[in-house]
């Protein structure tokens, strides 16, 4: 498995690194740390290419024995672009990106090239939160559950990633309250706490004999409510589905997701409209 990870000598370029890392070390995957380059009037890359090179060297140096890590300076019309073609170069399975670097209030706050890259990627793409600094392997992996269409699909991944990597498994059901409507809020959540068991008891089926897994419904009056509600280790990583507006094989960030994306603390992996290679 390789990882595809958008580095600029920046923190955003650290926190992506940093995520790609704890996941190279999960997983035993290779990473290419890959920066990107606007096509030079003269076609030539010099001395930006040095420049870029000797920054992706120095970037290479931090990362820790034994994950293996390949440079690519890719010259594109577009960062996205860019990383979107070395993906597809060398069959990667994940892109990795770090925040935009204006995320004042939020953890993260998506980018033109985060933007970029979930629509149009038709690989996973994980998500690294602003400061970001685990280097470790991740102790837990949580999904997002919904009962939309596709959802059983990311559920799916969540559950091979989980038990291929034998980390506990938790599974979250968010829910946002109508504080104007009491009752249909306590109907909400009655419907969220039924559907949760009987995705969590799906869950269980497909896991092998005696794996750790466990459910939460979390409420609020917003989705960034109900997330800063749930208690979150430093070594977890949160996997969520593309919204059904999505086309085949490709991302489409839905308003849910969207909203996660920016209150959670951790790192957040999207999953592709009917992909059929586990995340990660």
């Amino acid at each position: 498995m390789r990882y595809v990870v958008g580095y600029t000598e920046n923190d955003r370029g650290q926190d992506a690194l940093e995520l790609a890392t704890s996941l190279a070390l999960t997983q035993s995957a290779a990473i290419d740390l890959v920066t990107v380059l606007d096509w030079p009037q003269d076609g030539s890359m010099a001395p930006g290419g040095r420049r870029a090179q000797e920054a992706l060297d120095r970037a290479k140096q931090g990362v820790p024995d034994g994950v293996e890590v390949t440079t690519h300076v890719r010259l594109a019309d577009s960062f996205a672009q860019g990383l979107l073609e070395v993906a597809d170069d060398i069959d990667a399975g994940l892109i990795v990106i770090g925040a935009s670097s204006n995320g004042l209030l939020r953890r993260f706050t998506v980018g033109s090239v985060a933007n970029a890259v979930l629509h149009s990627s038709r690989v996973p793409v994980a998500l690294a939160p602003r400061g970001y600094r685990h280097r470790a392997t991740f102790s837990r992996m949580t999904c997002a559950v919904g009962a939309r269409a596709g959802a059983e699909g990311v559920l799916d991944v969540a559950v091979e990633s989980a038990a291929r990597r034998g980390l506990p498994l938790r599974l979250i059901s968010l829910v946002a309250l109508d504080v104007h409507e009491p009752a249909d809020s306590g109907e909400a959540i009655n419907k969220a706490h039924q559907h949760a068991h009987s995705v969590l008891t799906r869950a269980v089926e497909q896991l092998p004999e005696g794996h750790e897994a466990s459910i939460i419904v979390a409420h609020g009056r917003t989705i960034e409510e109900a997330i800063d509600d749930i208690e979150w280790d430093a070594g977890e990583l949160v996997i969520v589905g593309s919204s059904r507006l999505a086309q085949h094989r490709q991302i489409f960030l839905g308003a849910t997701a969207n909203k996660m994306l920016r209150a959670l603390p951790v790192p957040m992996v999207v999953v592709p409209r009917d992909w059929v290679r586990a995340a990660g």
